[in-house]
């Protein structure tokens, strides 16, 4: 079955309630600009470590094995797939949220030292969906990437907000400031597993 067909059936499977107002990546302010202006980083080959969900709002995350990435929706079971999300109402790009492993090493080792010691997120703590290592995240915005048989689109950076502060009852706004992450579209659904391969594209490639 075609990723096309798969994604069809996903969504005519999908309990008939209102679709979740996504913006796409490329139409948010930051990815719009973004795209026109040459740069970022180029060359690097990083990869998958973990996918989290959580059904709705503020419920724990967990862990796939594998997960299924629907274009212009997000990934099922996700609560902003569902529309379920604590900012679902407020439309914005939020199909896909990563962060990078690298961003968690260096707040558990209180760098830069912005509180009073290292904070240690467990997988999912964060509440993106996925973790990811050896990827620029701050330098994919309005850029094409792969994860696995799947093409995103870079949206805009993610920022840490006082909700996620209540969630963990630990001071990580600060430290979290400018390295929260990317929210991201997708442009090409499909399956994706820890331990995939993750590459910049071009805009010409498919």
């Amino acid at each position: 079955m075609r990723a096309d067909e798969a994604e069809s059936q996903i969504l005519s499977e999908t309990p008939s309630k209102p679709r979740p107002t996504m913006v796409e990546a490329y139409e948010n302010p930051a990815g719009s600009i973004a795209r026109h202006v040459p740069g970022g980083a180029t060359g690097f080959r990083g990869v998958l470590l973990h996918i989290h969900v959580a059904p709705a709002a503020s419920y724990e995350m967990e862990e796939l094995a594998e997960a299924e990435c629907v274009a212009g929706r997000g990934i099922v079971g996700d609560r902003y797939f569902e529309g379920t999300g604590t900012y679902s109402p407020k439309p914005d790009t939020r199909e896909v949220t990563l962060i990078e492993q690298e961003a968690l090493d260096a707040l558990a080792r209180n760098d830069p030292p912005l509180q009073g010691g290292g904070i240690t997120l467990a997988p999912g703590d964060h509440r993106r969906n996925l973790t990811v290592r050896g990827v620029p995240l701050n330098h994919l915005v309005g850029r094409r990437f792969r994860v696995g048989e799947v093409i995103l689109r870079g949206g805009r950076l993610n920022f840490p907000c006082k909700y996620l502060e209540e969630l963990l009852g630990s001071p990580v706004y600060l430290p979290l400031y400018n390295r929260s992450g990317l929210n991201c579209g997708i442009e090409r659904g499909g399956v994706i597993r820890p331990g995939d391969e993750i590459e910049l594209l071009d805009d010409a490639s498919a």
